[in-house]
Parts: structure tokens; sequence; C-alpha cells
């Protein structure tokens, strides 16, 4: 006989829109992109069904699983992935998530992929490749010749998996080798070696203690050739359909981003082909740095979002102390301070895929803000994904923590983003590199800045004592996270007072800009307007 009767639990979330944020919804035809609003909702919708909500599950459930040999000794070096993964990334590329925006010449292509990769968040693991896959091209551009042969397969939206010669398939996935065990982001510290061939090709000898989806058709690695460290493309399998020996020692047991496999290489031998000049590598490869990091960005503002509708949902469900949560004044407190931060997270992604897209097209200006304010943006945002998983996590109380509950794969995934494309201390140098070498890049942000002077007086303070803390560059390094921090919540607060609801930019700046009043989320000072705020954080449930 059953003892109990089980009410007061919170429905399933699913048959939701995932694109249905009015952050994102207004940075789409903000950022010239209104064309894709179909597609992106398409994207959308269909990461809200059930089935797509399992497929993510299950791809991290059941992890990669090397092969270094087959069974009769034979070295074959494969990673055998469950078909949730493949299904994820061929959904991917078949809406154009990976390189397709390169082979698009429309303003606002490069705006509606990060959109669709931002709604696209059932799993982040298999956005690895889809990301690499997305950045390769700009860094390939750098050998004409290998651009007209590979460019065609990375755009094409056809996910077509297997070893074979790249030439025979119908589509390509593209990842990159850089980081070694005694260098990590100090690139120039690697010891592989590439030495060139009579037939114009290099031999690549040495190890890379990160490599993402090895699995892969194409890579970038870096490599110390007789001109200096040196970017080449490296094949899986050589025209011909000879297996490039690049050895896999072992996958990489993480904390999350389980889908996706991370392993340790070899290059036993292998053959790979200039990209750029040689001692050019670390210029060759920035315009990748910048499309990945962007990524990051994204990664992070989708994660606080879908951390933000899954708190959200569970309060308007959940009952406690003969309320609902969301009706609870504590609840609303902390549930509107994350739609805040999620908010002005997705704003400020959205600049930036708008700056990006520009830049693509040459617009000089453009370029220089996506230079600083990407550095600046990617260590922020990136660092205050986990605190804000974590606070929504929270919301759900013990339920957040079991692994039944999406939030516990949502939270563990959240740190990597900030440590992939270099981790904190790394985004704070080169922001400070970019205003060191590039002053250009801080009188794009400033002029970014100045269009929201006026609209705030605690703006204007932040903005002067900013410009301020940019005037003294004695122990700058010492100061470089504060200082890059408030780059990125001056950036944040400019878009806000611009283009958001009031009470979203006026809660922003009371919580943002003066902190006397505390830090924790959910301390958002007496006297501002919740309600608006919080209907922003249900559209598309």
């Amino acid at each position: 006989m059953a003892t109990h009767e089980v009410f007061n639990q919170v429905p399933p979330l699913e048959g939701h829109d995932t694109s249905a944020d009015p952050a994102l919804r207004e940075g789409i035809e903000r950022e010239g992109a209104a064309w894709a609003l179909e597609e992106i909702s398409e994207v959308g919708r269909l990461a809200g069904t059930p089935e797509a909500m399992d497929l993510g599950r299950l791809a991290e459930r059941v992890p990669p699983r090397l092969h270094t040999h087959d069974r009769y000794g034979r070295r074959v070096d494969e990673v055998e992935y469950v078909p949730a993964y493949h299904q994820l990334i061929e959904t991917a590329v078949r809406h154009g998530i990976h390189a397709a925006p390169w082979a698009d010449e429309r303003p606002g292509a490069h705006v509606a992929r990060a959109a669709k990769f931002y709604a696209w968040n059932v799993d982040a693991g298999h956005g690895c490749p889809i990301s690499m896959t997305y950045a390769v091209v700009p860094a390939l551009r750098a050998n004409p010749d290998l651009a007209a042969r590979f460019e065609p397969l990375l755009t094409n939206r056809e996910y077509d998996f297997g070893l074979r010669d790249p030439a025979t398939k119908r589509g390509l996935i593209a990842g990159m080798s850089m980081t070694e065990k005694q260098g990590g982001s100090d690139v120039r510290a690697n010891t592989t070696t590439a030495t060139p061939q009579p037939d114009g090709s290099y031999r690549i000898v040495g190890h890379k203690w990160f490599t993402s989806a090895p699995m892969s058709d194409l890579f970038l690695t870096l490599a110390q050739a007789p001109g200096g460290l040196s970017c080449f493309l490296l094949p899986r399998v050589l025209p011909g359909g000879e297996i490039n020996p690049i050895r896999f020692l072992r996958l990489k047991d993480k904390l999350g981003n389980k889908s996706n496999a991370s392993s340790e290489i070899e290059y036993d031998d292998a053959v790979g082909w200039l990209v750029g000049e040689e001692g050019k590598g670390v210029k060759t490869i920035v315009e990748m740095v910048n499309m990945t990091r962007l990524d990051c960005v994204i990664g992070s503002a989708s994660a606080m979002r879908s951390a933000l509708v899954q708190a959200a949902h569970h309060s308007r469900h959940r009952a406690a102390f003969g309320r609902l949560l969301v009706d609870q004044p504590l609840m609303r407190n902390v549930l509107a301070d994350l739609a805040v931060e999620s908010e002005a997270a997705t704003t400020a992604m959205m600049r930036l895929a708008g700056a990006n897209d520009r830049a693509i097209h040459g617009d000089e200006g453009e370029s220089a803000l996506r230079r600083l304010a990407l550095a600046a943006t990617k260590y922020y945002v990136c660092k205050r994904a986990p605190m804000a998983v974590g606070e929504a996590l929270e919301c759900l109380g013990g339920n957040g923590y079991i692994e039944d509950f999406d939030l516990a794969r949502i939270y563990r995934e959240a740190p990597l983003m900030s440590i992939w494309e270099g981790s904190g201390n790394v985004a704070a140098l080169d922001a400070l590199r970019a205003i060191g070498r590039e002053p250009h890049s801080l009188d794009a942000l400033f002029a970014e800045a100045e269009l929201a002077v006026g609209a705030d007086r605690r703006y204007d303070d932040a903005v002067t004592a900013l410009k301020k803390e940019l005037t003294d560059f004695d122990d700058i390094e010492l100061r470089a996270r504060r200082v890059v921090e408030q780059i990125a919540v001056v950036f944040q607060a400019g878009l806000l007072l611009r283009h958001a609801p009031t009470a979203v930019a006026d809660a922003f700046c009371a919580s943002r800009l003066e902190r006397d009043w505390g830090g924790a989320f959910g301390t958002l000072p007496a006297g501002l307007h919740l309600a608006p705020i919080l209907e922003r954080a249900e559209p598309g449930l």
C-alpha cells in the first residue's frame, strides 16, 4: 500500500522556446539579424523539446570511450561516442551554428549564428567542436590555398562523421591543439617541433596536453619551426586515406563537459601544412581566439539564462509556508537579481556579436571595440556564470543538487567558460595588453560608454571613476582584475541604460555600481520595481 501521495512537486520544464528571451530577441533586431528570427525560433523551439533535452542528458551520461588499438592489436586511435552526441552535432550543423556564416555575406549572419548558439543549449560538450569549427575559418584564411580547399567543406551544413580523406567528405569538423603540459596558456613555451619537407609540408613531433574533439577532421596546432613558433593545419586522415600519426594517450577525466572528449596526444612525425608565416603562429591564431572567446561569453550567458528559467519555473510551481515561492519577497528578490545578471550578460553578448559581425565586414571601429570589450566581458561574464548558476540551483533546494535535475549539469559546466581560451588572469592581462598596445581600443570603449552618459548619475560616476583608474598605470598588473571588472560593468551598464527597460537598468546600476548594500544575489536594495524584471524571465515558458 502506498504510504504517501506525491504533490507540490514541479512539473518538467519542457515544450518551451529557449530563444524567447526578450534581451536576446531585442539584441537580434538591434544588431541586424531580424531576418533570421524564424530560424532562430526554430532552434529555440527544438531545444525546448523533451527529445532534444533527453539527447543532451544522454550524451553526458554516456561519455566517450577511447580505443587506442583494435582487437588485433593494430593502432587505431579512435574515440567512440554515444549516438546522441552525433545527433546533437548534426542538428547544430544543419542549422548553421558551426562555420556556415563564413559563407553567408548578409550583414548579421554572425549575429544570427551567435543567437542560435545561445538557444541550442541542450548540451555544452558538443558545442566545443561546433565552436572550434566556426573559429578555425578566419585563421585558415592566412593560407589562401588551404582555405580554398577546406573552407567550403567547413561551412557546408552537413555533418559527415568518420575517418576518411577530407576531400571525400560532404562536410568537415575542426579542432585545435595548442597547449602543452609545461606551458598551458604560455604557448611560446611549446616544445613541439615542425621540420620542413621538400614537398612543402612539415613533420610535426611532440605532445599536446589538451586536444578536445580528437575525432575532428582537421586541427590547428602550434609548433616550433625553424623560423619560430608557427601555426599548422593537420588532417586526421591524409590525402589518399592514410591515417595521420596522431596518437591518443588518454582522455581527460573532467569535472564537466563530459560528452566532449578532451585528450592528451602525441604527434609521431605527423604531417602538417603551414598556416601563415613561420614565426607568426600567435598572430595567425588571434582571430581564432576572438571567435572562441566570444563563444565563451555566449555559453556563459546561455547558462545563466537556462539556470534562471529553471529557477523561475520551479518558483512558480512550488509552494512553501503557505505561498508559492515566486510570491515570497525574498525569493522574488533573488529571481529578479538573477534576471538582471542574465539580461546584462545577454545584452553585452549581443553587442559583441554585432561588433564581431561588423568587424568581419571591415569596420575598424567595431574591431577596436571588440578587441577590448570582448576580453573584459570574457573575464567578467564567465566568472559571474558559476555564481549565478549556483544561486539558481539553490532556488530548487535539495532537488537542484540531484543529477535528475538539469541544474546539476549546468552547474558543472559553468566554470569551464572562465578557463577555456585563457583563465581569469590571462583574460584580464590581455585586456590591459589591448589598452597598452592598441590605445584606439580604449578610445572605442569610451566612445561607446559616452552614448549613455547623462542617463543615470551612478553610471556617470562609474565612467569617471574608470577613466581615473586608467590614468594611473603604477601597479596596473596587480590591479588588473579590478580594472577589467570595472570596464565590463560599465560596458554592461551603458548598454542596459540605452536598450533595456528602465526597471532592469535601474536595478543594475543600484546593485552593480553602488555596492555598499552588499553583493550576494538576492540583496537588491528596497524600492526597486521588480515585477517588470521578473516578467522578462517568463516568456517562452
